[in-house]
């Protein structure tokens, strides 16, 4: 529904709470402020009605502090904090860290397929039964992560304007932000693993700058051509009234000229057609990567029995500064497997799914309703991509035994596991509906706990109030622990280390030490967690301590 706008909207008082998106596999990271109006205290004290509101939106008591804003009004109390964002964000943290211990440990091959996860690459091993279980989970993580800093890029500029922040000091925080992620990208990644020989080491981090930035400026843009559009709109309306039998365009129930029915009106057109907008670019940034593939996700079918690997070169022809940032990149200087503008669709429905939230009151059944729909709904079109053929940038490229013991049937219909082969390098259409699919039935799932039973879930809340601390920290922790580990109980595996380009050593077959390692880490990472938390909510609201 349109948003229920108001003039005096900015004197509603405010309370800072945090939004915070992170990375997956070398994911993401990003933290964004969620505001949400106070309920006052005195003759405004919440009312059952109330505890059935979803603390997305606006607040009944929100409203109140609007009709009564005086200098001896009551002072606000905090509104609840919105528990089922801050739970995704943890689940999808604690999943995260699987993908990175294990990685570390040298566990298992990295993959669902052993030979990659990159559009047009022929496929013709399967994981173990157990790393394929985990890698599909933490699939979740990366479209995950980028949608909610989108959402959480909404819910920061919201709170900004009534904090009476202009254009300006927003674009400053978002470039300031974004500076950040980019630094931190380049001393965890780039200067430990990089060892001077390489510029850029883009595991994620630098994507996720980029695309916060790209967020920021374009909910800015958003915002402004949305009061345009909304004015050009009333004076049109204005224009065809026709003054010759005085008839006004539009009447109030009195049956005289309603100036607010034109200005609702008006406001209502902007914003749907705003959103419309944001859907086209949603669905364009995520076409492109299939526009933009070398091979249009398709491998060749002459390949040769037996073959596996790349297909082709991937690069677009368009040269490498180009390539960089639509392509899994690298040359001499650069390597990034994750390119920004491939994860951009993910971040801008984030931003579309932030200003429906917020566009009025909404009561919680409702958003966890429409959460659940929504994932069920995506679902859809990612069977689609699999009985039609489109979307998949792996057309032709599973090569298992259940293919090739079927050569005519659908190469994604032979077993269970082909079925949900998704490729993330760059993210396929497939793969966005899937991962997002499940991202919004856990969504609606923690939204429909009690508040009450989300907040006995600490280790999650923890884990995704305090994102971008928990990121860097658990990569530190994780591979300096399985240094001891690896010396511990690990042996020469059959593969090289793409690193080291020496035979890559790790506790393959032993899932038991892995599974260890990594509640052992998470066990540390908690109490760190909640101290940070405490510690950053000391700060003040343009403190870089609320970057992390």
């Amino acid at each position: 529904m349109p948003p229920e706008h108001s003039t005096s909207e900015a004197g509603a008082g405010v309370q800072e709470t945090q939004f915070t998106a992170i990375p997956n596999d070398a994911d993401s990271v990003s933290r964004d402020t969620h505001s949400q109006e106070n309920i006052p205290n005195g003759s405004n004290q919440t009312t059952s009605n109330d505890l059935g509101r979803s603390t997305y939106g606006t607040t009944n008591g929100a409203a109140e502090i609007n009709k009564h804003t005086t200098e001896d009004a009551p002072k606000p109390a905090a509104s609840p904090r919105a528990l089922s964002p801050d739970l995704l964000r943890g689940l999808l943290m604690v999943l995260q860290a699987i993908d990175h211990c294990s990685v570390s440990q040298g566990a298992w091959r990295h993959g669902v397929a052993l030979e990659s996860e990159q559009d047009g690459t022929i496929v013709t091993r399967w994981n173990d039964p157990v790393p394929w279980t985990a890698r599909m989970l933490t699939h979740l993580c990366a479209p995950g992560f980028m949608f909610l800093l989108g959402m959480g890029v909404v819910y920061f500029g919201r709170s900004r304007s009534k904090l009476g922040w202009s254009s300006w000091q927003m674009v400053k925080h978002f470039a300031i932000r974004a500076f950040v992620l980019a630094a931190v990208n380049e001393v965890l990644f780039t200067l430990p693993f990089g060892r001077g020989r390489i510029l850029i080491l883009n595991i994620v981090l630098l994507a996720l700058a980029v695309n916060y930035l790209l967020a920021g400026l374009l909910w800015l843009a958003i915002n402004a051509s949305e009061q345009s559009l909304s004015t050009l709109l009333e004076s049109f309306y204005a224009s065809q009234t026709d003054d010759e039998v005085h008839q006004p365009l539009l009447q109030d129930e009195t049956g005289h000229s309603s100036t607010k029915s034109v200005s609702a009106w008006a406001m209502r057109c902007s914003w749907h057609i705003h959103n419309g907008i944001l859907l086209a670019l949603n669905i364009i940034t995520i076409a492109w990567n299939q526009w933009l593939s070398p091979h249009h996700g398709h491998c060749p079918l002459d390949t040769s029995p037996g073959y596996s690997g790349p297909t082709q070169p991937n690069n677009t022809g368009l040269g490498p500064w180009f390539d960089f940032w639509f392509l899994n990149f690298q040359n001499r200087l650069v390597i990034s497997p994750f390119p920004p503008l491939a994860w951009l669709s993910p971040a801008i429905l984030g931003l579309l799914y932030g200003r429906i939230v917020l566009a009025r009151t909404w009561k919680a059944y409702t958003i966890n309703a429409s959460n659940a729909l929504f994932g069920a709904f995506l679902m859809l079109p990612f069977v689609l991509t699999r009985l039609l053929h489109v979307g998949n940038l792996s057309e032709d490229c599973l090569s298992m035994p259940e293919q090739l013991a079927s050569p005519d049937r659908n190469q994604y219909l032979v077993s269970f596991r082909s079925f949900f082969y998704i490729i993330k390098y760059p993210p396929s259409f497939s793969y966005i509906a899937f991962t997002m699919s499940i991202n919004f039935l856990l969504l609606a799932l923690f939204g429909a706990l009690p508040a009450k039973v989300a907040r006995r879930i600490p280790t999650l809340l923890t884990f995704g109030q305090s994102a971008l601390f928990f990121y860097i920290l658990h990569l530190l922790l994780y591979f300096s622990i399985n240094i001891l580990v690896k010396k511990w109980f690990g042996h020469e595996l059959d593969h090289i280390d793409p690193m080291t380009g020496k035979p890559a050593v790790g506790t393959e077959g032993k899932p038991a030490v892995m599974w260890i390692t990594w509640l052992i880490g998470l066990a540390i990472l908690w109490p760190l967690c909640r101290w940070y938390g405490r510690f950053k909510s000391t700060k003040g609201v343009n403190s870089v301590w609320r970057f992390f």
